[in-house]
């Protein structure tokens, strides 16, 4: 009890010296606006204060283009485990300019696994080109997401179980000379959309 009670103590505490610190960082930049109001500083510096605000925050989700909606929700809800969050389409001049394609009709599924969520596009209009048959991990339209699991063994059982398309022969285990992932299990099977992912 007293821990926790110190703990929210210091939390306070960092985090008063932290928007202290912001404030005080802030007057100072604008003391010398003041100081500089009536020369072409006042503009330098009202633009370095516009810099120092961190413009991007966040990797919100993961955006992927699927051919066919209802078995890539199928295949990562029922092979993947992940919960659909939203199902929605979409169109209009926003759509058809911020996509760069005339007559755009979208359907956007939101899926989650745990924190991290995906966005699965399907394009209703006008039809994308199809990933070559003969992809391979090395061509450039190739992308993968990492998916963890407590327990490779019963993970690849239960993706047999499913059938799914190998893209490795089996799981691997990553070798001592990569330092960052020394030691872990992994496999590489594709989706039905031909768009790979890695279980480890």
């Amino acid at each position: 009890m007293a821990a926790k009670f110190s703990n929210k103590i210091t939390g306070a505490i960092l985090s008063t010296v932290v928007f202290a610190t912001i404030a005080l960082a802030q007057n100072q930049v604008l003391s010398n606006v003041n100081r500089h109001k009536d020369s072409d500083d006042a503009q330098i510096v009202q633009s370095q204060i516009l810099a120092s605000q961190p413009v991007v925050t966040a990797v919100e989700s993961v955006g992927m283009t699927v051919s066919d909606m209802d078995r890539a929700v199928e295949f990562y809800s029922q092979v993947l485990s992940f919960k659909k969050v939203s199902d929605v389409e979409v169109l209009g001049t926003e759509y058809e300019q911020l996509q760069g394609l005339f007559g755009v009709r979208l359907r956007v599924v939101r899926m989650q696994l745990g924190n991290e969520t995906i966005e699965l596009t399907e394009y209703l209009t006008p039809k994308g080109k199809p990933i070559p048959i003969d992809s391979r991990s090395n061509d450039h339209w190739f992308q993968h997401i990492a998916i963890a699991v407590s327990n490779m063994d019963k993970a690849y059982q239960h993706l047999r179980s499913f059938k799914v398309q190998h893209a490795s022969t089996a799981p691997q285990r990553i070798p001592n000379s990569n330092k960052a992932a020394a030691g872990i299990r992994a496999f590489y099977l594709a989706s039905p959309c031909q768009k790979r992912k890695i279980v480890r």
